[in-house]
């Protein structure tokens, strides 16, 4: 058994991790994970930078499927790396506090928010909102403004470990969504930009492992021809439609999903993000559903920190 954990987690070192910080990880952060799918977790924290000893990424297995997850303290790290990073801050707002603010225009014509007054006394009341500020030099500072009820529905969740955090530490949680949305958006953090999801390292290792690979990038002819099927409402008689036919219903409902429902979005989400898919292959479209799942279960798990996560 020792030999083959050695076998596992070789030459996944990266960073400040060691060899046994690798043997750790996999015995405790991981220990949930199948071997292919602590590959898979271990290739997106090494080219996203994300560091899983610093609780900074993780993964969850839910119903056998993998969710890779990032902290609020990841997008901390890189902003804190960005050029011009200047601070942020992240409060709650309680129903007996005073609280003012009110929208500027800057010279773009983009609307921003401003905190005109935020002072309380004991006792404070329930919490009713919260607001998260990214500052950078030479910017408008960027501030995240949102009310509880935007929120609720992660008590709801059927991610169990998102709704317990939710539930039970929910003015934490609260605070860390409003402090990642601030921070990505005010430094361009988009996690997209950071993970690259890729092959194992021995290319045949088994079939597991190739379901959960994520080759992605169809080719423009994948995008025309899906979008054309439902220009022809009428179903073919007798004739049940195609397994490609169905994953390519499931990539456009997912590409809905992900707020992207135009030929061009979708074209050039591809290419940022899938350099090397075959389209013209049921392998391969199953590799595009499963990286469009993974993102849509990174938007959600995200939310909940410790992280579903952002």
């Amino acid at each position: 058994m020792a030999n083959n954990n050695q076998l596992i987690t070789q030459g996944m070192e990266f960073g400040e991790l060691t060899k046994e910080d690798i043997t750790t990880i996999r015995q405790t952060l991981a220990k949930d994970c199948n071997d292919s799918q602590f590959k898979l977790f271990m290739s997106i924290a090494k080219s996203s930078g994300a560091n899983p000893v610093m609780n900074e990424i993780y993964p969850a297995v839910r119903s056998g499927q993998l969710t890779v997850q990032f902290a609020v303290e990841y997008f901390v790290r890189k902003a804190k790396e960005s050029p011009g990073y200047s601070g942020h801050d992240v409060q709650l707002v309680h129903d007996n506090d005073e609280f003012k603010m009110h929208q500027e225009q800057d010279e773009e014509g983009r609307y921003y928010a401003v905190i005109d007054e935020h002072s309380w006394a004991f006792p404070r009341g329930k919490v009713i909102g919260g607001y998260a500020i990214a500052y950078r030099e030479d910017k408008k500072p960027f501030t995240v403004v949102m009310e509880v009820d935007e929120v609720e529905h992660f008590k709801k969740s059927n991610i169990g470990m998102q709704k317990t955090m939710w539930t039970n530490y929910f003015n934490d949680m609260f605070k860390k969504h409003m402090l990642r949305r601030a921070l990505k958006a005010a430094y361009e953090l988009n996690y997209d930009d950071e993970v690259t999801v890729g092959e194992s390292q021995g290319s045949n290792d088994n079939d597991e492992f190739q379901r959960n690979r994520r080759d992605i990038t169809p080719n423009q002819d994948v995008i025309e021809h899906g979008s054309q099927q439902n220009d022809n409402p009428e179903p073919q008689q007798e004739q049940k439609p195609s397994k490609i036919d169905q994953l390519k219903d499931q990539m456009r409902t997912l590409f809905t999903q992900l707020g992207i429902t135009t030929n061009d979005g979708i074209k050039d989400y591809l290419k940022k993000h899938a350099p090397d898919a075959n389209p013209g292959t049921q392998k391969g479209l199953i590799a595009i559903n499963q990286l469009l799942e993974t993102n849509l279960e990174m938007l959600q798990a995200q939310a909940s920190n410790d992280d579903a996560l952002d």
